[in-house]
């Protein structure tokens, strides 16, 4: 037997442990690097797409018929996101009987900086699969100009219609309060509800009420918190 072979067959297991765990170690450290690597490569380009969908959902509560059946921004808009204002936000709560919260606001701007409404962010728990989050986009005469369901969980061909089927309803119309139907909308304030689906239809309109009611008691005044 060599010298070699017989230092290696005389090698205690202790220092065969210590060995391994340097290789793991080292194998360790290098992988972190580079995901911390890539995280810090990619990080940016995230973020930055974070905030154009975000963008692009507040600006869809804006949009308008031009009169050529497209849908467009009547003007640039920035949004810039606010703190809920929390009195506002107690009073809506203690008149509203629906199961909801305001969970985000953000001002609308145009380019002269001039405050142009809200996008309030409502989620409500009336749904029948669970939550159903959405955002609405107010104008400062109080005028819904449209919604947008950014999260539900409804039944597949019927609740889960609500985007093709509620959202247009709600386009560029005056509150304060909606009501669903299920004999068709005729009036101003009515909306049709989905077919075999009332309880989503009544789930997302109570959610616009209760994002009424919010912008109503926040054009009220009183500080935001």
């Amino acid at each position: 037997m060599s010298k070699t072979a017989a230092k290696s067959s005389n090698q205690s297991p202790v220092t065969g442990i210590i060995k391994d765990t340097l290789i793991i170690f080292a194998i360790t450290l290098v992988a972190g690097g580079i995901l911390g690597f890539v995280y810090e490569l990619t990080k940016a380009p995230i973020e930055k797409q974070k905030l154009q969908k975000q963008a692009d959902a507040c600006s869809e509560v804006f949009l308008v018929n031009d009169g050529e059946g497209n849908y467009v921004i009547p003007e640039p808009l920035d949004f810039e996101r606010i703190n809920v204002n929390q009195s506002a936000r107690t009073a809506v709560a203690e008149v509203m009987d629906t199961k909801a919260d305001i969970t985000d606001v953000y001002e609308a701007r145009n380019m002269d900086d001039e405050l142009y409404g809200y996008v309030i962010e409502v989620t409500t728990k009336e749904g029948y699969g669970g939550d159903i989050r959405l955002y609405m986009g107010v104008t400062l005469d109080g005028r819904l100009k449209g919604i947008s369901i950014l999260e539900i969980h409804e039944t597949p061909g019927l609740g889960m219609r609500a985007p093709e089927v509620l959202v247009p309803q709600f386009r560029d119309r005056k509150g304060p309060e909606f009501t669903v139907t299920k004999s068709g909308a005729v009036g101003e304030n009515e909306i049709d509800a989905i077919t075999s689906a009332t309880i989503t239809s009544k789930a997302v309109t109570r959610g616009v009420n209760y994002g009424m009611k919010y912008f109503e008691e926040l054009t009220k005044g009183g500080d935001e918190q």
